[in-house]
């Protein structure tokens, strides 16, 4: 089975299952669910690699033994050996320890944002009017980055530490018992104690790092400023600001370096003199055969002392990246619990389209607001008819756009598609039949043939050729190095406004659709390219049903009927003579946008 249709079982796993921000340990035990049989074999390996750590004070002790009891001496040979096979079997075992672990936690990593990226196409464009594609950006990449480091970190270090804990007691329980109690009442304080004075440096890290973030917040703006700052002849007075951050960052770093110097040489004294502590009371009691301590004994919990010391610590290390993971965690439920979905699944199939629209009193409010964007819409739109919305800034044209594509569903009354009441669609499969020309133009870098082609994987050549034309990009692709295969840059940067809009005009008409929906689409253009393009447009409108929104009214005067629009409610409806004889609202919007 390829390994995508293997992620496309697992993320329909993960997003039938009630995903919850709210309780993050049982979403994280969900999440390494489907790898735990990985995760299984890296904790085997990871026991058996990690062996010649927990052994090595126990196979010294008896080295150490053989030397003093004068033992015979195969036996220092028969432990040298075991030594030597636990060091050198470490290389194999770790590579399939990391492995295993690796592989485990990328699985999840990519499981979780591939269900991210499908969430995504799942839910509805009102969503995005709540967010920023900045923190979605960051939920997706930093979150998920976040969540598989910290999985990896827990894998990595609870089961040695835990491990460690228990070879550590069980030996000491059997070698040396009497010494558990100093065990149990010097290894917590010790840990404690280092840690009190780690939590020390925390504020100063604090304070550099809002430093940092200052700093990179100011050079972002520097760059952003350049065309400004030169343009005006500040440069000295922008680096002079720039300056002043970086002098801040270098002076909050070397405070924080020497504190980090003081509190490392004084953590490393207080650990010394904990290990002092414990050799000394081991060979004390050594010394005077209390516990039957041997001095391989004294060796061996010295040794122990320190496993012990340091798997507390591990433990006490992890819980802030734990934290941050659980925030993840919490971040990544605004998108996996979103309640906002396009729901699609089992409504009825589109297989063709014919354009007939019937809105039946249809009113729409988004969800923040009290009042209707549009109200009481009632309107017939025949196969192959092109509808012209105009209307003053904020009467409802794009909503009404919104409604049309389905990216809106009306709040009351219903809209009727070739018969069939649009709630009962499944709006992906209308779409295919749609092609919408946004205000906005949206292109990614790549070539212009991607661009124009997005999504169609096969198409006739003379076809591009014509829809090329059609957009009156033909003179302009001559004039490119490489033609239709240039890269444009990120989101056409290459390109001029003109350029831009008319590759996504482009892009819409090679998809020959029933529905055509512009929204300004000539709005970038200059007269003599928008006069070319009205003129292909109206060939390439015939026989497609159009919606139009233009705030150029020069560009709507041949559609069959303009719908004019005001706080929501048509107000007239007619031909473009028709409106300007009624003296109307249409009229005076075509006085101000043409001048007599």
């Amino acid at each position: 089975m390829p390994e995508s249709t293997h992620i496309r079982r697992d993320v329909d796993r993960l997003l039938s299952y009630p995903y919850s921000q709210r309780r993050p340990l049982r979403t994280v035990i969900h999440l390494v669910q489907e790898e735990r049989r990985r995760l299984g074999l890296a904790i085997i390996w990871y026991i058996i690699k990690h062996s010649g750590v927990w052994a090595m004070p126990l196979v010294t002790a008896s080295v150490i033994d053989v030397v003093a009891n004068h033992q015979p001496i195969s036996r220092l040979w028969i432990f040298s050996a075991i030594l030597l096979f636990i060091f050198v079997q470490n290389i194999p075992t770790h590579y399939l320890f990391v492995l295993n672990l690796s592989t485990a936690t990328r699985n999840i990593e990519t499981r979780l944002r591939a269900s991210v990226a499908r969430r995504l196409q799942q839910l509805s464009i009102q969503f995005y009017h709540q967010q920023s594609s900045g923190r979605l950006n960051s939920k997706m990449l930093r979150d998920v980055e976040v969540l598989q480091q910290t999985i990896s970190l827990v894998f990595h270090t609870i089961p040695a530490a835990i491990f460690t804990l228990i070879f550590a007691l069980v030996v000491t329980a059997i070698r040396a018992p009497a010494f558990l109690i100093f065990f149990v009442l010097t290894v917590p304080a010790a840990a404690l104690l280092i840690q009190k004075l780690r939590n020390v440096l925390k504020q100063r890290n604090r304070e550099f790092r809002v430093e940092v973030e200052g700093m990179s917040s100011s050079l972002i703006e520097m760059i952003h400023l350049i065309p400004i700052t030169r343009a005006h002849g500040l440069e000295e007075e922008e680096l002079r600001r720039v300056e002043e951050r970086l002098y801040r960052v270098r002076s909050t770093g070397i405070r924080l370096d020497a504190i980090n110097a003081i509190f490392g040489a004084s953590s490393w004294v207080v650990f010394r003199l904990f290990e002092l502590s414990c050799l000394v009371v081991a060979a004390y009691m050594a010394y005077y055969h209390y516990g039957s301590i041997s001095l391989g004994d004294v060796i061996m919990v010295t040794g122990y002392f320190t496993s012990l010391t340091n798997a507390v610590m591990q433990i006490t290390n992890i819980l802030p990246d734990i934290t941050r993971g659980f925030e993840s965690i919490y971040s990544l439920g605004e998108i996996l619990e979103a309640p906002d979905m396009e729901h699609n699944e089992g409504k009825q199939v589109v297989h063709g389209l014919h354009g007939h629209f019937r809105f039946e009193k249809v009113d729409y409010a988004y969800p923040d607001s009290m009042e209707y964007s549009v109200r009481d819409i009632s309107l017939e739109v025949r196969p192959g008819e092109t509808i012209a919305i105009v209307g003053h800034s904020g009467a409802g044209k794009t909503t009404l756009l919104n409604l049309v594509i389905g990216f809106l569903r009306p709040s009351e009354g219903r809209i009727i598609l070739d018969g069939q009441d649009m709630k009962g669609l499944d709006l992906r499969t209308y779409r295919r039949f749609l092609a919408f020309v946004p205000q906005e133009t949206v292109l990614f870098e790549g070539t212009v043939r991607d661009n124009i082609t997005y999504g169609i994987s096969k198409y006739d050549p003379a076809q591009l050729q014509q829809v090329v034309h059609d957009a009156n990009l033909a003179e302009f692709i001559e004039k490119l190095p490489e033609g239709l295969d240039t890269l444009i840059g990120e989101n056409g940067a290459r390109l001029s406004g003109g350029q831009r809009q008319r590759i996504a005009i482009a892009r819409a008409l090679i998809r020959n659709p029933r529905v055509l929906v512009l929204d300004e689409a000539t709005s970038a253009l200059d007269t003599t390219s928008e006069a070319l393009i009205q003129e292909a447009l109206q060939h390439l409108m015939k026989n497609r049903t159009t919606f139009v929104v233009a705030h150029r009214l020069s560009t709507v005067q041949n559609a069959d009927r303009i719908i004019v629009l005001e706080n929501g409610q048509i107000v007239e409806v007619g031909k473009h003579d028709e409106l300007l004889a009624k003296h109307g609202v249409y009229a005076q919007l075509y006085g101000h946008y043409v001048p007599e």
